[in-house]
C-alpha cells in the first residue's frame, strides 16, 4: 500500500511539473531581454531581470494593447450574459416540465458538443455575414453564444436537478406564479452553478481566437488572443513582447477566479450530487 501510494505520488508530481512549467517559463521570458530570449543559453531564472516588456505592451504608441483588452472585456461580458439568460431558462424547462421532444432537445444539445468549434465556423460567418454583422462585436457575441448556451444549458440543468421540487410547490400555494417561483427561489438557490457556469462562459469567449480571426478585420476591433499573434509573426519574433501580454492576459481572469472562488468551488460541488 505504501510503494502504490508513493508511485501515485510521484505521478501527481510529475504531471503537475509537468503542467506548471510552460507557464513558468512563459513568466520567466516576458522579465527577460531580448538578447536573452533569443540566446542559446537555456535558463528558467532570468538573468537580467527587466520589466521593459511590460511597460513597451502596456504603453505602446497607439494604445492598442489596452483596446485590445477592453475589447475582450466586453465580449466576454456579453456573452456570459446572454448564455445565462437563455441558458437559465431553457434549463430550467428541461429540469422541471414535461413536454413533447425534451428527450430530442436535450440530445441536441449534447450533441452540439461532440464536433469541434472549428466546424461551425463556414456556417457561423455565412450567418453573421447574412445579418451585416461581420467586423462587430455583436457579431463575435452571437457566434460565441451559439457555442456557450449549449454547454451552459447542460450545466445549469445539473444545478436545477439538486433543488428540492417541494420548494416550488410551497412557493406556488402561497401565489407565485412559475416564473415567479423561478426568479424568486430557484435562481437565488442556484448562485453557485450560475456563477460556475458564468465563469466558464467567460472565459470561453475571453479566450476563444479562431472566430475571432475569422469575423474580425480591423485591427483596433481586435480581441487579446489575436492581439497576442501580432507580437509573432513571419515579419518578427518577439516573444519576450507576446509572453508579458500573456501574462497580462491572465491576471483578470485570475483576479476574477479569486474574488468568485467560494461559489465557484461550492457550485463545481452541488453540480456533482443529485438529490
Amino acid at each position: 500500500m505504501r510503494t502504490s501510494n508513493w508511485w501515485v505520488h510521484l505521478l501527481l508530481i510529475a504531471a503537475s511539473a509537468i503542467a506548471v512549467f510552460p507557464v513558468l517559463w512563459i513568466l520567466s521570458t516576458s522579465f527577460k531581454p531580448r538578447s536573452e530570449v533569443f540566446s542559446t543559453e537555456l535558463a528558467i531564472v532570468p538573468q537580467t531581470f527587466t520589466w521593459e516588456n511590460y511597460v513597451h505592451v502596456l504603453t505602446r504608441a497607439d494604445g492598442v494593447f489596452l483596446q485590445w483588452m477592453a475589447n475582450s472585456f466586453l465580449v466576454a461580458l456579453l456573452t456570459a450574459l446572454v448564455a445565462l439568460s437563455l441558458s437559465a431558462t431553457a434549463a430550467y424547462a428541461l429540469s422541471r416540465f414535461r413536454f413533447s421532444g425534451k428527450r430530442v432537445i436535450s440530445f441536441s444539445f449534447f450533441l452540439t458538443q461532440m464536433f469541434p468549434g472549428a466546424l461551425l465556423i463556414v456556417p457561423l460567418y455565412r450567418i453573421v455575414n447574412a445579418l451585416g454583422l461581420l467586423n462587430s462585436y455583436l457579431g463575435l457575441v452571437l457566434a460565441y453564444a451559439t457555442v456557450a448556451v449549449p454547454f451552459c444549458v447542460m450545466m445549469l440543468k445539473n444545478f436545477f436537478d439538486t433543488i428540492p421540487y417541494e420548494l416550488e410547490e410551497a412557493a406556488r400555494v402561497d401565489g407565485l406564479s412559475p416564473f415567479g417561483t423561478f426568479y424568486r427561489i430557484v435562481l437565488p438557490l442556484s448562485l453557485p452553478g450560475i456563477a460556475v457556469t458564468g465563469f466558464f462562459a467567460f472565459i470561453t469567449a475571453w479566450n476563444e481566437f479562431l472566430i475571432a480571426l475569422t469575423f474580425m478585420s480591423e485591427q483596433r476591433m481586435y480581441t487579446l488572443p489575436i492581439g497576442l499573434q501580432q507580437f509573432v509573426n513571419q515579419f518578427n519574433s518577439d516573444w519576450h513582447y507576446m509572453a508579458a501580454g500573456a501574462i497580462i492576459v491572465t491576471l483578470p481572469v485570475l483576479i476574477v477566479f479569486l474574488l468568485a472562488q467560494r461559489y465557484l468551488i461550492a457550485g463545481l460541488s452541488a453540480g456533482g450530487t443529485k438529490g
